[in-house]
């Protein structure tokens, strides 16, 4: 079923959305919360909130793309559940991965740095758009859909080291590119 047509089902309120959302949106779902969890029950369980938060969304909300929709609503939630979980402790997976982008994207703030954040997400995307393909699929699998440098480097046949200076030298570049145009680190 196409994108539009599960959308037009949410917005009759027929609950064989969910079903059809399930189908072709599932797997997709459930591999962004494994990256970030690695708990399948709690991965299950973002999705599942997934579908929720999508129900109770639209309408009003129409989005363009139901399939980045979905993804930015499975991984807020999983990071969430994630910050719960590990509130006092320091785990590696995806504490590594944020301490990372740490050095070149400001920590968010309260509700008064909403606007700010909307900036840095508009200068994150002119500056992906301005990657190479593969840069720009390698940092997004990585710091959006929390993929391991292993294997990025294993899908890209180089070794794990050649994937990490790579991922390195594009976040200095973000870094770079960002205090170019005025955002505080």
């Amino acid at each position: 079923m196409e994108d539009n047509q599960i959308i037009e089902l949410y917005f009759s309120r027929d609950e064989s959305a969910l079903t059809e959302t399930a189908k072709k949106y599932g797997t997709f779902c459930l591999r962004i919360a494994m990256n970030v969890l690695s708990v399948k029950e709690d991965a299950e369980e973002c999705v599942n909130d997934t579908y929720h938060t999508a129900w109770n969304q639209i309408p009003p909300t129409r989005p363009d793309s139901f399939r980045a929709f979905l993804g930015r609503i499975v991984r807020n939630c999983s990071i969430s559940k994630y910050r719960a979980r590990h509130a006092k402790k320091r785990f590696n997976g995806m504490e590594v991965m944020l301490s990372e982008l740490n050095d070149c994207v400001p920590a968010q703030g309260d509700v008064e740095q909403e606007i700010e954040a909307k900036e840095l997400s508009k200068y994150i995307n002119t500056w992906l758009e301005g990657l190479k393909t593969e840069d720009r699929v390698l940092f997004v699998r990585r710091y959006w859909y929390g993929e391991e440098v292993r294997d990025l480097a294993r899908q890209c046949e180089i070794s794990a080291t050649q994937m990490t200076q790579k991922m390195l030298r594009l976040r200095r570049k973000l870094k770079a590119f960002l205090e170019e145009k005025g955002v505080v680190l």
